[in-house]
């Protein structure tokens, strides 16, 4: 079951490259329609309201997006259509697929009823391609609900909507782009249904129309989904092949499309060659990691070139900043010589004069000193005892917990999915007469599961274990985002680390962000990450009521006391910044430990 769902893993992966090869699918561009618009202060704001989106500022492409609807509504019908469908797709980014579902369904309605701008058979070019949009964003809402419920309404949707795209009979390119991303999803679908042999079709189909464009990108990808199936399959060899068939129609292109394509196709390659005991699978596998450090490389190379630049400026600015700095101390040099010397002579009547009654204080100051170094002593030794017994409470209780998700995970929701597979298999065996209680145990395995999964989740972010830090902390903001606080994050470049290391790092922002959840009554957060020089830095601010820094080691009930240890103890930098009224900024610094490499003989 590990295997499966690793391969599983791998698909999906595969699926959701594929997707994001299609921007037409998500994002919206005003420019791409046709139709030339009479009110121009109409199209600049939907064009604003457009870039805001793309920039995935969502709250406000929102916000301005309600106030151009009901501006166009009855004064262009076709910036009324965008905006609803821009609205929906924010819903859509942001996981509230039933409001979505709203807006594209009313879009599909209005675009429809309204005659003035339909043609002779039906619908002008430009709302024949905004309608497949919104069916196909409708076929994916349903979708992703599927996913969350098993509802069987949820599914007929799915299809119904998804079937709309496909009956569309055009040849134009934007379209078949559309139903090439239908063919996928429906694919994914069946995959999920295990009915290999529909996703099998609905795959070849999107590689057809890809083949048919000369879209070697794509079409790569697509072959790259249609492979991953027969992993499933098991069958190994005709997935190498497909996958090596992919990687020759983009070995030559340079493109980021393109590299970023080859690294997930020859990191497929390589568990399939690896499953057919053929260990050049090592070298696929380094080939993957190879393109995706020459992507960090290059953007490195670039933030290198703009320091080199910006470092000349700075040099004649310290020259020239050095010379003034030359000329004044030499003034100053002669005023101190003489000062000096008379502020000598005055300390030196005075220390003869104190000499006597410093030298009997002497023996006391010196038994003093010795008394304060031995008290020192052992409150450090006591605080760094203290320190070390708190770091291996907690991880103690880290490698406990990451041990118990990995056993509900890997083992407890198997058993459970298994279990729900063979009721699922005893269904045809009733001839559609299956018994009520077939169905409830069905309903309480998946209500088991999805325990189990939020469970493991609680312990150990399975997010952070899978992807790594920079989904973690994105995932973390989504989950405590809410009407009353939102949560953003910046993270920059990172990377995979040790993965007890990024377990330490996501515990500590986690106490951070529940501190700020139960005591900051702030309504804004922010995450920011990146790495400095083999360090890993990360801030977080918010705009709560903050607290007195000089009261920070009183407040034990918000946990600094602990979270400075381990930062102590992990050998980094831990500093505050809060002001009563004003908000707090909290900075961290710690050295990065690498992730273990494994060395093949």
């Amino acid at each position: 079951m590990k295997t499966l769902s690793k391969i599983i893993l791998i698909l999906f992966l595969a699926i959701f490259f594929e997707t994001l090869s299609n921007k037409k699918e998500v994002v919206f561009n005003t420019t791409s329609f046709h139709i030339k618009l009479n009110d121009s202060t109409l199209i600049k704001k939907l064009e604003s309201i457009d870039s805001i989106y793309v920039e995935k500022k969502f709250d406000l492409a929102l916000k301005n997006a309600f106030n151009l609807l009901d501006i166009s509504k009855n004064k262009n019908k076709e910036v009324f259509f965008k905006t609803n469908y821009i609205i929906g797709n924010i819903f859509y980014e942001t996981s509230s697929f039933k409001d979505g579902i709203k807006y594209f369904r009313n879009n599909v309605n209005n675009i429809l009823e309204n005659s003035i701008f339909l043609d002779k058979k039906g619908i002008n070019y430009d709302n024949n391609f905004l309608l497949i949009q919104n069916y196909l964003r409708l076929g994916s809402s349903y979708h992703r609900l599927k996913e969350r419920d098993t509802l069987k309404f949820y599914r007929d949707s799915t299809l119904y909507y998804y079937n709309k795209v496909i009956d569309f009979n055009s040849l134009d390119d934007n379209i078949l782009d559309t139903k090439a991303v239908a063919y996928s999803n429906l694919s994914a679908l069946y995959i999920n249904d295990s009915l290999y042999d529909y996703a099998k079709n609905f795959a070849n189909k999107s590689i057809e129309i890809h083949k048919s464009r000369n879209d070697k990108i794509n079409h790569a990808a697509a072959l790259g989904n249609l492979a991953s199936i027969y992993l499933i399959e098991e069958d190994y060899n005709l997935a190498k092949k497909i996958y090596l068939e992919g990687l020759e129609l983009i070995e030559n292109n340079k493109s980021p499309k393109a590299v970023r394509f080859k690294a997930s196709l020859y990191g497929n390659l390589s568990w399939a060659m690896y499953k057919l005991k053929d260990y050049k699978a090592y070298e696929f596998q380094e080939d993957s990691y190879v393109i995706k450090d020459e992507l960090r490389d290059n953007e490195f190379r670039g933030i290198v070139k703009t320091i080199n630049a910006k470092y000349d400026v700075n040099n004649a600015k310290k020259l020239v900043l050095k010379q003034e700095e030359n000329k004044r101390l030499k003034d100053q040099r002669t005023f101190w010589i003489y000062g000096i010397g008379s502020l000598i002579i005055i300390l030196s009547l005075l220390f003869w004069l104190n000499y006597y009654k410093l030298k009997q204080k002497n023996l006391g100051l010196q038994l003093s000193q010795s008394e304060l170094i031995q008290h020192q002593n052992i409150e450090k030794i006591r605080s760094e005892s203290q320190v070390r017994i708190l770091n291996a409470t907690i991880d103690g209780k880290e490698s406990e917990r990451k041990q118990i998700a990995e056993t509900l995970h890997d083992s407890v929701s198997a058993l459970l999915s298994s279990a729900n597979l063979h009721l699922q298999a005893t269904r045809s065996q009733f001839n559609g007469n299956t018994p009520i209680e077939i169905d409830k145990t069905q309903e309480i395995i998946t209500e088991a599961s999805q325990k189990i999964r939020d469970l493991s989740h609680t312990l150990v972010s399975s997010v952070l274990l899978k992807f790594g830090m920079e989904y973690a902390l994105k995932d973390m903001a989504d989950k405590y985002s809410n009407s009353k606080i939102k949560i953003d994050t910046n993270i920059g470049d990172t990377r995979r680390y040790h993965q007890n290391f990024e377990i330490k790092v996501y515990n500590i922002i986690q106490e951070f962000i529940n501190n700020i959840l139960k005591h900051s009554k702030a309504q804004n957060a922010m995450i920011e990450m990146h790495e400095i020089e083999g360090k890993l830095s990360f801030k977080i601010v918010d705009d709560g009521v903050g607290f007195d820094k000089t009261l920070i080691t009183n407040k034990d009930g918000l946990g600094l006391n602990q979270i400075e240890a381990r930062i102590q103890m992990m050998q980094g930098d831990f500093f505050i910044d809060s002001v009563k009224n004003n908000g707090t900024v909290i900075n961290v610094l710690l050295p990065i430990l690498e992730k273990e490499e494994i060395n093949l003989v």
